[in-house]
């Protein structure tokens, strides 16, 4: 608990001071330590001061500073202490019961974008968060809790950001995370192999005046690239001690953790705070702004006036906005807009770019005297690589060949083990169905459970090789020059080249896509890019892809799961063409991304990616889909005696009879198929697929189709499993789904005897299927990243229409060639 929670005449002991800079030094030096016992005299009314009484004197502390102080109940401590111990409870048991109790180090990791921060997170925490070679990855804080050396570690993975101005979430984000939150100890990860760029972060850790370390991260690059780094004088120079680590191999991590024990504890001597000098201008600016600020003692206890006073300078709407509510906001204000015209005036240039130049300047500085590096005229291995990949001729047809290799193998590696699983999801139901005797039971373990959900589970394999091509794609850095190869079609079609990446993670989920857009700095390329990720194939509509693939075109199957890739990202195109001409007419923001350098992908990466979505699909299969499964067998099954139901199965047994009669084992099964079908057909299940039966209809679905579309809306793997339970009506699974959606045909009605499922027809269902209404997920994170409900609505919308227009035209297209 926090020392401001503490209730009148309640004696507690302190187990940490949390604030910064000069706060924290004075209200260490009052006394206000680890172990001291401290009582609460009086709280003032409105919730004013606190009276505490500490070291036999009283002080008094605003409510704002008492919440930087945690403490422990010295009842709490006492009765922890007397259960077990042997001994007198005194002073010093008490102190070093609190100091067990301070062991708890917060720990916030922040970085650049693609500096290995999540790498070093997962091998710190034993987490399995995506890793991948080019920015916004970690688009939200992940937070993991372990023990080492005595101490419980609280460590959370930020989102990676180049700097700490309020231009993009991400920035913002992070540094309300550091004001709020106060973790103990901020872990800057720097990028060995890029240092003048990745310290351009550091030097804004410098200002917040908190306590950092620097994990010096990839260092075997910078080895590699023969250079060296005095990194203990250049620690000792910008008061931050710097650990050499590999995180990838887990190398220096060790010593990371021990590092920021005695940072922690105050035992580090490099440990001290720095003002870095931007010129005797500037310096006379931030002094006078800071001077203002100080009177705000609320806000400074938690931010650095010296940070405030330079974000001001530059023109940080953010801090603008943070001061806001202070008695003296007016003369911050007309103080600040005078120093920074003044600066403008004296230096013919923006004080934003001089503030930066500064830094830079700063960062030259220290480089100089500590890093050298060996001169290498030569292209890097980086560039000889993308003289082809990225060339203005051979880059897209490259880019073509990789994605079809990619999908071609998912087809033709996965046909092995597809059917090795089907094989058993089909044994296993023949072996339910001879040990238990018939009834519901058996019937919603066979028909319902194992067909709905081994219908779902036969894809894995196709995910899972698809995910490992992505993955080494993500890995070794060409998704980000694929984004470079698409940024003239993107601009074309109004799209900002940095929305590809976010386009791309869509092919494995669209969720965390769309919460990737807030790398976007323009608030109507964010929410247009939004918009359109629902069209790109997300992994829960490959087993959708794959059934009626495998089913309809199995002589060229990589080419059509191509195509249907492709037509969603032309799909995605066009709408973004269409939006940009009518809702979002925004000005062109400028793209900047960065090409990282091509790394070999480590297998232990690899393989966490593949783990980490067979582990999401195979939980989705436990969950949702199971239970989408039973919900869809039951109004499958029952009503089990309907009058209407009954007669129908009479007149089917009677038009059947003769026939029967004269082949009796032939037809006699045949005649129970058309039975159960007959039964489906008016189960509850089969009113609902008949009453939304005439809107699908001129698109060629029938009742079954309909219903397994409609199930489809919470996950787009339950239009498998519905299917699965829907078709899957003959002998105990002999027959394979694939097989029985080619042999379907209408028993009745002006086509009977036609097939059902024709190739038009299962073209214009994938078309479906991939432009319809995203799962509920998608719907509810479009709802929150764009702070309307408005778009979600409009998204459900949109989507579902232009999927039945474009099933129509693909329907009959397809009929001219088929």
């Amino acid at each position: 608990m926090r020392l401001s929670e503490v209730k009148n005449n309640e004696t507690v002991i302190i187990t940490k001071v949390l604030g910064h800079g000069s706060f924290r030094k004075r209200i260490m030096e009052m006394g206000f330590v680890r172990g001291k016992e401290v009582k609460v005299i009086k709280n003032a009314p409105f919730k004013g001061p606190i009276e505490f009484k500490i070291l036999d004197y009283n002080i008094t502390l605003r409510r704002s500073e008492a919440s930087l102080i945690e403490v422990m109940l010295l009842d709490e401590v006492t009765e922890e202490l007397s259960t077990g111990f042997d001994g007198v409870i005194d002073q010093e048991t008490l102190k070093e019961s609190a100091s067990e109790k301070g062991r708890i180090i917060n720990i916030a990791l922040v970085g650049n974008p693609n500096c290995g921060k999540t790498t070093l997170f997962n091998f710190l925490s034993g987490s399995k968060e995506h890793v991948g070679n080019y920015s916004g990855v970690t688009i939200s804080a992940k937070k993991a809790s372990f023990s080492k050396f005595g101490f419980q570690f609280n460590l959370v993975d930020l989102p990676g950001t180049y700097s700490l101005t309020a231009y993009s979430p991400e920035e913002i984000y992070v540094r309300k995370y550091i004001w709020k939150e106060t973790p103990d100890i901020v872990i800057n990860v720097v990028d060995s192999s890029n240092l003048e760029r990745n310290l351009f972060l550091t030097t804004q850790l410098i200002d917040m005046d908190i306590k950092v370390i620097c994990a010096l991260n990839m260092y075997d690059e910078l080895l590699k690239n023969q250079g060296s780094l005095n990194y203990e004088k250049m620690g000792k120079m910008m008061g931050i001690p710097i650990i050499p680590t590999v995180s990838s191999k887990g190398k220096g991590i060790d010593d990371l953790l021990q590092k920021a024990i005695e940072v922690y504890e105050d035992r580090d001597p490099i440990v001290r705070h720095i003002h870095i000098n931007y010129g005797q201008e500037i310096e006379k600016a931030i002094q006078r702004i800071r001077t203002k600020i100080k009177e705000n003692k609320p806000i400074t206890d938690k931010i650095s006036s010296r940070f405030m006073a330079l974000k001001l300078l530059e023109k940080d709407n953010e801090t603008l906005f943070n001061l806001s509510r202070y008695s003296n906001f007016d003369e911050i204000k007309a103080i600040t807009k005078e120093e920074s015209h003044r600066i403008e005036s004296l230096y013919n240039e923006d004080s934003e770019t001089v503030i930066t130049d500064a830094k830079y300047g700063f960062i030259a500085g220290a480089l100089k005297e500590n890093f050298k590096q060996k001169r290498n005229s030569g292209k890097s291995r980086s560039d000889k690589i993308d003289h082809f990949l990225t060339h203005p001729l051979l880059g897209m047809p490259i880019f073509i060949v990789l994605i079809f290799i990619a999908f071609y193998t998912t087809f033709s590696l996965g046909s092995y083990p597809m059917g090795w699983i089907e094989e058993l999801v089909g044994g296993l139901s023949n072996l339910v169905s001879s040990w238990m005797p018939s009834g519901m039971l058996r019937d919603l373990l066979t028909n319902g459970i194992i067909d709905g959900t081994g219908s779902v589970l036969v894809f894995l394999p196709n995910i899972l090789i698809l995910f490992f091509f992505i993955s080494i794609m993500e890995d070794s850095g060409y998704m980000a020059r694929a984004a470079f190869i698409m940024d003239k079609i993107m601009h074309y079609f109004g799209l900002h080249g940095r929305s590809f990446i976010p386009m791309v993670m869509g092919f494995g989920c669209n969720v965390p896509a769309i919460m990737a857009t807030r790398t976007l700095r323009s608030p109507s390329d964010r929410l247009l890019t939004m918009l359109i990720i629902p069209f790109m194939s997300c992994s829960a509509r490959l087993p959708v892809y794959v059934l009626f693939i495998s089913a309809f075109f199995p002589s060229n199957p990589g080419l059509v799961l191509v195509g249907i890739y492709f037509t969603g990202i032309f799909v995605a195109f066009l709408m973004a063409q269409l939006f940009n001409r009518t809702i979002f007419k925004s000005k062109e923001t400028p793209f900047v991304l960065e090409l990282p350098p091509y790394r070999i992908p480590t297998l232990r990466n690899v393989l966490m990616h593949m783990w980490d979505k067979t582990w999401q699909y195979l939980k989705k299969i436990g969950g949702v889909i199971l239970l989408g499964v039973i919900i869809i067998w039951a109004l499958g099954y029952f009503p089990r005696y309907d009058v209407e139901a009954e007669k129908q199965v009479v007149q089917t047994v009677e038009l059947q009879q003769e026939s029967t009669l004269d082949r009796p084992s032939a037809n006699l099964h045949q005649m129970e198929l058309q039975q159960e079908a007959a039964r489906l057909q008016n189960s509850y299940l089969g009113r609902i697929g008949q009453f939304i039966e005439p809107a699908m209809r001129p698109l060629g679905f029938d009742w079954k189709m309909s219903v397994a579309l409609l199930a489809g809306l919470p996950a787009k793997e339950i239009v498998v499993s519905t299917m699965g339970v829907l078709y899957q009506v003959d002998d105990g699974g002999d027959v394979s789904l694939t097989r029985k959606l080619r042999q379907e045909r209408y028993l009745s009605g002006p086509k009977q005897g036609e097939l059902i499922i024709s190739v038009p027809v299962a073209l214009a269902f994938l078309i479906f299927i991939l432009t319809y209404f995203p799962c509920i997920g998608v719907i509810a994170t479009i709802k929150n990243e764009s702070g309307k409900l408005y778009w979600a609505i409009f998204t459900m919308v949109y989507t579902t229409a232009l999927a039945w227009v474009l099933a129509f035209v693909t329907l009959h297209l397809a009929r001219l060639f088929f």
